[in-house]
């Protein structure tokens, strides 16, 4: 592992994240508010601190190895968004303080979408567009445009691209080299951005908010240009695109690329992630609905809208919301939190334990009630016609156990600042999935926690993001030795 290596590669990368502060600058000089100062520091921070790594290490060349991979990873994460944060400070009136910009600035980049901002609608123009760019850029991973890129400057990506490329089947690539792939995920993800903001203003947004928002649904982030998020539209074709949007993204993007190349979308039905993924958001779309219906005012087509939205946006971890459905009757709150444990499908942009994972932890448990039936017998797990090996079967109940320790962890932790149970556990099966809403006396917003509670989440966003074992394994001794 060369050190230099690493701070030349962070460098660079930190000095690439720079020029995304320019729309920014751009945003408030074309609206007038004030806030190009700010982002012109923060670049010249960034850009600053850019070189100082990269220059005397410019001449560091070496082909990355895997382990070198989850290191770079983790701490381009962890750096981005701690310089990410530096415009949230500097904002004048609407600075925050350092913990609530890190906070935000990982939420954003995470695209978990909590917020500890309140009064977003009366934010500058350009911190609303900086909010909405952090997701749009944490989406797909700042890593893996990186990797389009760096390969040109004598840089290898294979070790980047397996350890931010998200699910358990992270070897299998669209193209053969993996510059081509990285650039063939970016494109699908441009197109789709361009598609939902033209569709929003086609609904009856302004450029603005359409721009804002297609960031963060194609993203499926959740962070809003209003307060009232969505709901701030009170529309239904606008609620429409936007599910539309999120339940295309929560597909696996390599399904987007066939879909691109063969042009067919048979193949979305012929998936059994997609094909689970759909079936799931019907079946919680159905009792949410008729539960809104028994148990509550709304109208039959006001609860079926309402029902579908909250479960695509929920289930999907964007956290889009059109309703408080904290304050739904029954189990509804507890169900449809839950829904987002199993977020979106393996290489998506959502969050969760990936819906891969649930089927083959399904599977495997079907396999073992088989077993005490047929001692004997050679049962092989399957997806779909696929016989699934033996060892990511294993990784599989290996990601469970670690989620499962780190969850009970961080909730012991945040409980132990002073935060109540339900609101301690909300919110960290929030970040953990990179949702975003919470309930208890955080569903409005996390502004009111602790500040060490803010800091546990921020690593539980990041655990999220990186799927935990790419952060766990550099706390290995063996990671360390040569």
């Amino acid at each position: 592992m060369s050190l230099r290596m690493i701070l030349r590669i962070l460098g660079l990368l930190l000095m690439m994240f720079s020029l995304t502060m320019v729309p920014p600058i751009l945003i408030s000089l074309l609206f007038a508010d004030g806030m190009w100062e700010a982002f012109s520091i923060a670049l010249g921070i960034t850009v600053g601190t850019g070189a100082v790594m990269y220059l005397p290490n410019r001449h560091a060349r070496k082909e990355l190895r895997t382990r070198d991979g989850f290191l770079i990873a983790a701490l381009f994460w962890s750096v981005l968004g701690l310089f990410g944060s530096l415009p949230l400070m500097l904002t004048g009136a609407t600075a925050l303080s350092p913990t609530d910009a890190v906070f935000e600035s990982f939420s954003g980049l995470t695209t978990t979408g909590a917020t500890v901002i309140t009064g977003i609608d009366m934010l500058p123009k350009a911190v609303l567009y900086y909010r909405q760019q952090l997701q749009w850029l944490g989406g797909m991973g700042i890593v893996v445009l990186a990797v389009a890129i760096l390969p040109t400057l004598g840089v290898g990506g294979m070790a980047l691209y397996r350890t931010e490329i998200p699910g358990p089947l992270k070897d299998s690539k669209l193209t053969p080299r993996i510059t081509e792939t990285a650039k063939a995920l970016w494109y699908i993800y441009a197109t789709l951005t361009i598609t939902c903001m033209l569709a929003y203003m086609a609904a009856g947004m302004d450029w603005f908010d359409a721009l804002g928002h297609s960031f963060s649904t194609v993203a499926i982030g959740g962070f809003s240009t209003h307060d009232a998020s969505i709901g701030y539209f009170d529309s239904a074709l606008i609620e429409m695109i936007c599910a539309g949007f999120l339940l295309i993204s929560a597909f696996s993007f390599s399904l987007h690329f066939v879909a691109w190349r063969e042009r067919s979308v048979m193949h979305y039905f012929q998936d059994p992630e997609a094909r689970f993924l759909m079936i799931f958001l019907a079946i919680l779309t159905l009792i949410t609905t008729v539960s809104l219906w028994l148990t509550s005012d709304y109208e039959t087509a006001e609860g079926l809208r309402h029902a579908f939205f909250e479960v695509v946006s929920v289930a999907t971890t964007s956290g889009f919301s059109v309703a408080d459905f904290s304050t739904w009757p029954g189990a509804l709150p507890f169900l449809l939190f839950m829904a987002a444990f199993v977020g979106g499908c393996s290489g998506s942009t959502g969050g969760g334990m990936k819906v891969i994972r649930i089927i083959l932890i399904i599977k495997q448990g079907m396999r073992e009630i088989m077993r005490l039936i047929h001692p004997s017998a050679v049962i092989t797990v399957k997806v779909g016609k696929v016989s699934v090996p033996e060892g990511i079967a294993q990784a599989v109940w290996g990601f469970f156990s670690a989620y499962v320790m780190l969850f009970f962890l961080m909730l012991v932790g945040v409980m132990a600042t002073g935060v109540d149970q339900v609101t301690a556990w909300s919110t960290v099966g929030s970040a953990i999935n990179n949702l975003g809403p919470a309930l208890g006396e955080a569903s409005a917003h996390y502004g009111d926690l602790p500040s060490l509670a803010k800091w546990i989440l921020v690593m539980a966003m990041l655990l999220g993001r990186l799927e935990i074992f790419t952060v766990m394994v550099l706390f290995t001794p063996a990671f360390w030795r040569k």
